[in-house]
């Protein structure tokens, strides 16, 4: 079968506006640093750009604005929508809009980056092509109340343009005092930090629903990976993210990697931020418990199928797995009905049980056929 690019549905702004950033950070920027390098003021300078940038999606557009997941004064809402704008990934309502419609849609023709469409329609296709027709931003109601996000629906090409791009610029040339310097402003910590920052949003996108495990459930696609949130400023624990999206957290462990929670939980410190929405422990635990119970019954029902003798011994250990994890939920579940009064020991004592069935489940396999 041989592929046609539909031509009609590209979306030639973005597509031009990404080959070209794109090209100015993979062949621009290294060949700007291997002839003129890169001295403490620019390096700086990067690494605040890719900060203040990457932050404000993770934690402006995505948990604060898409989600809602805390509250946060105006300084906080005006840097997240100005350094948000600096990503070039359009303005929060537009953002907001598809993110909301992809939780709703997820893995399904209405989702906006649909896993099951591609890989590379998940991480950038979606961006270069048109859907028609065009949703309509019907699910922001909320944020066109905001004036400041008004504010920047009607200005974010220009103040990415400004900020992003013409502001570092300016600053590497006054450092500098030469035209070679602001031209390192605009390559380095424009161009390569606009790619970096996008693809690790695109990365959320796509290989955070790839790659990982599904320890909250496995109705969608969305995975763990302590390796993704790494790259995604903490967005990698992704599968817990789409089982609880109003969670300001999306690492919820105590070990997990996620920056964007840090820093949210530090600006609450500071007063800058308020009402933070935490899921309870015992809900997350009784989701962790009933998938660890589907994917007991999942492993029972082959070991049945399989009819081999060989498989007696393995059944009657993933049966008795089985009853130990549905009774802890069944005795979970009452006392979150009940709303019975819980003490951290034996939320503990829940949580390393189901630890270890999980793990000592993941040890019990089918015999080879």
């Amino acid at each position: 079968m041989q592929f046609r690019i539909p031509f009609d549905r590209v979306n030639w702004l973005n597509t031009i506006f990404l080959f070209f950033i794109s090209a100015l950070a993979v062949i621009g920027a290294p060949i700007y640093l291997f002839h003129f390098g890169m001295d403490w003021f620019m390096g700086g300078l990067l690494v605040f750009y890719i900060l203040a940038t990457g932050l404000s999606i993770t934690l402006g557009y995505h948990r604060l604005f898409s989600h809602l997941s805390f509250q946060a004064r105006w300084p906080v809402r005006l840097a997240t929508l100005v350094f948000g704008a600096c990503a070039f990934e359009n303005s929060v309502l537009c953002w907001a809009s598809d993110h909301r419609r992809h939780h709703k849609h997820t893995d399904h023709d209405d989702d906006p980056y649909d896993i099951s469409k591609g890989f590379l329609w998940a991480h950038i296709g979606w961006i270069l092509f048109k859907v028609d027709p065009e949703p309509p931003l019907d699910n922001v109601a909320d944020l066109r109340k905001d004036k400041l996000v008004m504010w920047q629906a009607r200005w974010d090409k220009w103040v990415a343009v400004i900020v992003g791009l013409l502001l570092p610029a300016a600053l590497c040339f006054w450092w500098t005092g030469s035209w070679t310097g602001a031209l390192g402003g605009v390559l380095v910590v424009g161009a390569l930090r606009v790619f970096l920052v996008q693809q690790s949003t695109f990365f959320i996108n796509s290989l955070c629903h790839t790659l990982g495990r599904q320890p909250y459930s496995t109705r969608c696609s969305a995975k763990d990976s302590a390796l993704m949130a790494f790259l995604t400023f903490g967005e990698g624990y992704h599968n817990y993210h789409h089982e609880f999206q109003h969670d300001y957290r999306n690492g919820v462990k105590a070990w997990s990697y996620d920056p964007t929670k840090w820093t949210i939980w530090l600006l609450e410190k500071l007063g800058l931020a308020s009402n933070l929405r935490r899921v309870p422990t015992s809900r997350i635990l009784l989701a962790e418990m009933a998938e660890a119970r589907r994917r007991a019954n999942e492993k029972l029902e082959r070991l049945e199928a399989s009819g081999e003798t060989a498989c007696e011994r393995a059944r009657e250990a993933v049966q008795e797995l089985l009853d130990q994890l549905t009774a802890n939920y069944h005795e979970l579940e009452q006392a979150m009905t009940e709303r019975v009064e819980m003490s951290k020991a034996r939320v503990a004592q829940w949580r390393r049980e189901t630890r270890e069935l999980v793990a000592r489940l993941s040890s019990v396999m089918p015999q080879p056929v």
